[in-house]
């Protein structure tokens, strides 16, 4: 058997997948033995085809058709394959003959039939099932050569009228469109197996057309038609390469491609083709882009194509004239062309470009911060301190947040000047916190506690207001130098806590009374907060997580 255990699924599968398979066992049905195969279909969100290889000593292998195992994983269905073969193993040996005399008499019986009773018996199946009906028009055009047969099969196969409701293929049915539409792709790519490139190359194209046309109107969930649609690039790229189609006509196509819908379907790189193109190819490759490019300079398929296509010939120029036709007003495309700048060796260009963006920008407070670290960066590496100081000062006044501040300080410490700069700042901070104030609390108390002037943050929090956050972060700093203070913060959040349910306010009412505990002790006033947590127990003591929490610390 190929030396399949359970442990061997184990380690084919991961543990997840393994145990994940063991729930899916009962759901194995249809199990047919091979030589060296066994196959099966097992259900599951729907129902999956399965087959596990067993070859003597080498590893066994598997395929499913989940989308799982379609990307190469050995999945939980077949695991669950696994596991039953691993339960037959005792009538394996038996059910591998039974399977080869079937096979044996099937070959027999055919091979004793009339030409008329085989026809008869091919014509009786076709009746029955569709799909073989489909396979084999299409292998019958295909080998009469005729390719508007083959055409109008690949058509009928990616037509999704007889599954869609209302011009809709809802999930349930999504499958089975999909393995339908895996016909057409076959039968395009076999084309090119029977000497037939140039014809596989013009369906191939005609197919991702179709496609794509009919993708938004099916729940491609699993991501089906995305893999049928790479099918078909590469039957495309392998048939011109068997094919080699005259190149400024390939060119044409590939640009066309590029900046249809079909792309995201397929996502061919026209660079791919670079070597079946050549020169006169990619000559043209590069006309039409920039054609198309010109016509809609803002078009992000346009601008992508173009510059994929100038990096490619280290056209950085290029490069730079596509971002400069469409400039954010944040100033980020003047990054993103400081940074193509630098990568080609020019870095006083890139510094002008992000001065630029600065220049350019006409609210600070809106700018691309990426933008604004990367000149202040530029300006230290070159020593030009004051200028990186100008730059954080002006930033921070159009926008004053706790960030700018820290990144004015230490530009401003860099340069030795940080004294005044300080005070400028905090003056622009003391105007804010006399307005209406941020949400979190003034951007001044932030400032003094990521300064550790707790005296100064603890006269503006009084004197200006803070958020109870800010309360408690300034209250846990000044508790050892002003526990009388911090004792009244502690009370009154505390006091706001006791209105409040829920396991998560408990947590944070525990934790203020370990703190009230704490300033009490550095009064000493032990008695006080006794009598305090006496009183809190017996208004509290229907909160029976908050009793229990609090018999944990002692309290």
């Amino acid at each position: 058997m190929g030396g399949l255990t359970e442990a061997k699924l184990r380690e084919l599968a991961g543990e997840r997948s393994f145990e994940r398979g063991l729930g899916y066992v009962d759901e194995v049905s249809g199990i047919e033995f091979g030589d060296g195969w066994i196959r099966a279909s097992v259900r599951g969100t729907q129902r999956y085809e399965v087959e596990l290889a067993l070859g003597g000593r080498r590893r066994p292998t598997g395929t499913c058709d989940c989308p799982y195992g379609q990307e190469g994983n050995f999945c939980k269905h077949l695991v669950a394959l696994g596991l039953t073969v691993i339960a037959q193993n005792a009538d394996l040996p038996r059910l591998r003959e039974s399977a080869r005399a079937r096979s044996r008499s099937l070959d027999t019986w055919l091979s004793g039939l009339s030409r008329d009773e085989l026809l008869s018996v091919v014509g009786e199946e076709i009746a029955e099932d569709r799909q073989l009906r489909r396979r084999l028009e299409l292998r019958a055009a295909s080998a009469r050569g005729d390719l508007a047969g083959v055409r109008s099969r690949v058509r009928d196969l990616l037509d999704i009228g007889p599954f869609a409701q209302y011009g809709y293929v809802e999930y349930g049915d999504a499958r089975a469109y999909a393995d339908q539409a895996r016909q057409a792709a076959s039968a395009v790519r076999s084309l090119t197996a029977s000497g037939r490139s140039v014809d596989a190359m013009t369906l191939a194209r005609e197919a991702i057309g179709l496609l794509a046309g009919v993708v938004e109107n099916v729940d491609d969930s699993d991501g089906w038609l995305g893999q049928i649609g790479t099918s078909l690039a590469d039957t495309h790229h392998d048939a011109c390469r068997a094919a080699h189609p005259d190149p400024e006509d390939l060119a044409h196509w590939l640009v066309t491609h590029a900046l249809d819908d079909a792309a995201d379907l397929t996502d061919i790189d026209p660079l791919d083709y670079e070597d079946l193109l050549g020169e006169r190819g990619m000559i043209t490759l590069r006309q039409f882009a920039v054609e198309a490019w010109k016509a809609n300079r803002t078009g992000w398929a346009e601008k992508h194509l173009m510059q994929r296509l100038a990096r490619s010939g280290r056209d950085v120029d290029t490069v730079i004239a596509v971002y400069v036709a469409d400039l954010a007003p944040n100033g980020h495309t003047h990054f993103l062309i400081a940074r193509e700048l630098d990568t080609a060796g020019r870095p006083a260009e890139a510094l002008e470009w992000a001065e630029r963006g600065i220049r350019g920008t006409e609210d600070l407070a809106t700018v691309d911060t990426t933008l604004v670290d990367d000149l202040a960066d530029r300006y230290t590496k070159a020593s030009r301190l004051a200028d990186a100081v100008t730059l954080r000062r002006d930033h921070f006044v159009a926008c004053r947040s706790l960030l700018t501040y820290q990144q004015l300080r230490a530009a401003a410490r860099a340069a030795g000047c940080w004294p005044p700069e300080r005070e400028q700042a905090l003056d622009l901070l003391r105007v804010d916190a006399g307005g209406k104030g941020a949400q979190r609390g003034p951007v001044l108390v932030d400032a003094l506690l990521d300064d550790k002037d707790i005296d100064a943050a603890w006269q503006a929090a009084t004197s200006s207001g803070a958020h109870d956050g800010q309360w408690l972060t300034l209250t846990d700093l000044a508790r050892p130098t002003r526990p009388a203070d911090a004792l009244a913060v502690y009370l009154r959040l505390a006091a706001r806590l006791t209105h409040e349910t829920g396991n998560h306010a408990y947590e944070q009412l525990v934790s203020l009374l370990l703190s009230v505990r704490d300033c009490h002790h550095r009064l000493g006033t032990p008695d006080d907060f006794t009598t305090y947590v006496t009183d809190l127990r017996a208004a509290q003591k229907r909160k029976r997580n908050l009793m229990r929490l609090m018999e944990e610390h002692g309290l």
